[in-house]
């Protein structure tokens, strides 16, 4: 299977602002950001999207997508929608000592937003089309890609998803290849 990780728009926030699961708009138009990307793809494949604003307005831009609360980004609880500075040196250096099973208050670990994307991919992998885009954001196509490249967790995030662009991986019964990152 040909595998697209496409990473939404640049979201219209302020700098410093904690977001996960806040239903942002875009500060670029997801049609442009399709349009770029159209070559990048092949002409058939299976479409998934989150249903967060940000990344679905860019999968209808390019089709009709499935769309996954799966493939949510992490929730951030308490701490959506706030300034880091808001938020507090206590608190994020909590994050910065358990990165992996840290949740802020109300929200999730990255360890549990992992498992959601990696059910996805089982079910995914399952139906095996011959090729699927995946639309979402930087923490589940961290989860997806992590685990495909045979990574640990702890290096999950040196995944390093860009706004607007997409990555392929060719999935094979005996291992994933990375074929290219971020165009």
């Amino acid at each position: 299977m040909e595998l697209y990780l496409i990473r939404h728009p640049r979201p219209e926030v302020a700098p410093g602002t904690c977001y996960g699961q806040l239903d942002l708009g875009l500060a670029e138009s997801p049609q442009s950001v399709a349009e770029r990307l159209r070559p990048l793809l092949p002409d058939t494949y299976a479409l998934y999207a989150s249903p967060l604003r940000r990344a679905r307005l860019l999968a209808e831009a390019l089709g009709s997508p499935e769309v996954d609360p799966r493939l949510m980004e992490i929730h951030f609880g308490e701490w959506e929608g706030r300034s880091f500075d808001e938020i507090g040196q206590v608190a994020l250096d909590a994050w910065s000592a358990a990165p992996l099973d840290f949740a802020p208050p109300g929200g999730e670990s990255p360890r549990q937003m992992a498992a959601r994307a990696l059910d996805f991919l089982a079910c995914l992998r399952q139906a095996n089309p011959p090729a699927a885009v995946v639309v979402a954001h930087g923490g589940p196509l961290r989860a997806l890609a992590g685990r495909l490249l045979g990574l640990p967790p702890e290096h999950w995030l040196g995944l390093d998803f860009a706004c607007g662009e997409a990555t392929r991986l060719d999935l094979h019964d005996w291992g994933t290849v990375l074929r290219w990152f971020n165009r």
